[in-house]
């Protein structure tokens, strides 16, 4: 399988998938008793993984954001992402969602 043909599979499994699949990689690395040619091949897919799983939490970031852009005005404005941590600011505002 050509790397080619490797980046267009990672591209199009779900991210739950390619997270457990990057998981199993990382683990069989991390027991080092894999042989260095299959070592670099299981890393060159977990760093595909790592791309795929990263630009597709950015994407829902970004998603979830427009999500929820309302000021107080009631026009849609930018807000900032949330997490939900305790030292994080978030939106008090509990008008209905317009649509």
């Amino acid at each position: 399988m050509s790397k080619k043909e490797v980046s267009v599979e990672v591209k199009n499994i779900k991210f739950e998938d390619s997270l457990k699949r990057l998981e199993t990689i990382v683990e069989k690395l991390e027991n080092g008793d894999v042989p260095l040619e299959e070592s670099l091949a299981l890393y060159e897919e977990g760093i595909g993984l790592y791309r795929t799983c990263s630009g597709k939490l950015e994407e829902a970031k970004k998603k979830v954001e427009l999500l929820t852009k309302k000021g107080a005005s009631g026009k849609w404005t930018a807000e900032t992402f949330s997490t939900g941590e305790a030292n994080e600011p978030t939106e008090t505002e509990t008008d209905e969602i317009p649509f």
